[in-house]
């Protein structure tokens, strides 16, 4: 499992922009899409809510990728 840590360094990013983001998925259409179909877990949880807000301490996997949500500068 590959581990990536993301600094947030503003409120929030939505799930689909946080999977384009991170090359995880290779356009937003195909994040939606993961989403969609309950390929993402958030906290444990298949998450099926496309633009769910990350806030920090919020934890992703999806095809053997861990996102860590951090607070950033």
């Amino acid at each position: 499992m590959s581990l990536h840590n993301f600094e947030l360094t503003r409120e929030f990013i939505t799930l689909d922009s946080l999977l384009k983001l991170l090359t995880i998925a290779p356009s937003g259409g195909i994040a939606k899409m993961m989403v969609a179909c309950g390929e993402v877990e958030v906290n444990g949880e298949v998450e099926l809510r496309k633009t769910r807000k990350m806030r920090v301490g919020d934890v992703v996997r999806v095809h053997g990728e861990e996102i860590r949500v951090s607070a950033g500068s």
